[in-house]
């Protein structure tokens, strides 16, 4: 269990690496070439919008072809996307190969996570959810560090490395054993499986932080900029937010395995509708640094049990794990699309004041409506044990 939760961890590590190490490139790259605030939105959100392409093919191959092959494709296109993007001339080709790797990702992701979860005891799925998502955080820290390195000496060399990172990772992946296919699923096993209200609620808290992140991740460092931070003071605020963020998601996914997984829910959505709140306000840099900081762990006490809520909804009807990844890719790739290209554009028309108090909003309305259902669930065993 051990060494597939390193693989695991270290496939979506490598990942989330290359898409987050946009972030204190992305003032650099407006400027270089011309980009609107529109236009460094689309960059951003075609990572995500290559995860919605991918998230339904990624889990049906996880499912059919087995966990293995599904890693050894997506671990393939990500490299090749990876050295796309270091050798990329304009705009239009590093949009193209972020779209092509978010396709990978999906199909990585999907693959070694229901790897990871079919090999994994039910009681301890949120915590081993949790930790290779503390992985992918992980990435989430290193991306801007190398988004700094790569303004500093290039994106060729900065970029390559993350191709050649991919290789190993495939050579890794033979030489682990491979587990069993699972059994084919039926596709109106899928569609009947969205009436389940733990997928369907597991599915919205997936969604919901990947639009808080793809929001974040274009108005702050953009912000941030007219501000007048530097790249490595960007860089900074993002990598001490992911590390803070990376310390809370397997404690909540481990929280959630003994308690539940609506408890660390509701908290997760109370944090984030108050930062959200509170991220237009700063006029200084470092007021607004800080609450970047902040932001990151509170929004993403709601990653693992999410998913793992999503998990246990698919396994009790019978879902093959592949495809409960997908839809969990789907709600991402919905969620961080949206939250970075819509985000950016209500930012440009509207100004960052409405993206990010229409979010809050967005939080206190799911946090009223999760507390309901908490409140009725208390109130039904309550009722239970007087009878």
């Amino acid at each position: 269990m051990r060494r597939l939760l390193l693989l695991a961890s270290a496939v979506v590590f490598v990942d989330t690496m290359f898409y987050a190490a946009v972030t204190p490139l992305l003032p650099h790259l407006a400027r270089e070439f011309a980009l609107s605030k529109s236009a460094a939105g689309i960059l951003t959100g075609s990572y995500a919008a290559g995860t919605l392409v991918g998230a339904l093919p990624g889990g049906w191959l996880a499912a059919r072809l087995g966990v293995r092959p599904t890693v050894l494709i997506g671990l393939g296109i990500m490299s090749a996307s990876s050295l796309g993007f270091a050798l990329a001339g304009n705009a239009a080709v590093l949009d193209g190969c972020r779209f092509v790797q978010g396709v990978g990702g999906a199909a990585s992701w999907a693959g070694s996570l229901a790897w990871l979860i079919g090999a994994a005891p039910r009681e301890r799925r949120g915590e081993l959810i949790g930790s290779a998502i503390a992985a992918a955080i992980g990435g989430a820290l290193f991306g801007p560090a190398l988004g700094a390195v790569a303004q500093a000496v290039g994106r060729g060399p900065a970029f390559g490395v993350v191709g050649l990172l991919g290789l190993g990772l495939i050579w890794w992946t033979l030489r682990t054993p491979a587990a069993e296919p699972a059994a084919p699923s039926r596709d109106v096993t899928l569609i009947s499986s969205l009436s389940d209200p733990r997928i369907l609620a597991g599915s919205w808290l997936v969604t919901l932080p990947a639009l808080l992140f793809g929001v974040l991740g274009v108005l702050a460092p953009l912000r941030l900029d007219a501000l007048g931070a530097s790249a490595t003071v960007i860089a900074g605020a993002f990598l001490v937010a992911a590390a803070l963020e990376g310390v809370v998601s397997p404690v909540a996914g481990r929280f959630s395995d003994r308690r539940g997984r609506l408890a660390p829910s509701v908290a997760g959505l109370f944090c984030a509708a108050v930062v959200t709140a509170l991220l237009p306000l700063p006029e200084a840099r470092l007021p607004l640094v800080v609450l970047v900081i902040v932001a990151a762990p509170a929004v993403g006490l709601l990653w693992a049990p999410a998913m793992a809520m999503l998990s246990d909804g698919a396994e009790a009807r019978g879902l093959d794990q592949g495809l409960a990844f997908a839809l969990i890719n789907l709600a991402w790739s919905v969620g961080a699309l949206c939250g970075a290209a819509g985000g950016a554009w209500v930012g440009e028309t509207l100004g960052d004041s409405a993206a990010y108090l229409t979010l809050s909003a967005l939080c206190a309305g799911s946090l009223a409506a999760m507390a309901a259902r908490v409140a009725l669930r208390h109130g039904t065993a309550a009722e239970k044990s007087i009878e």
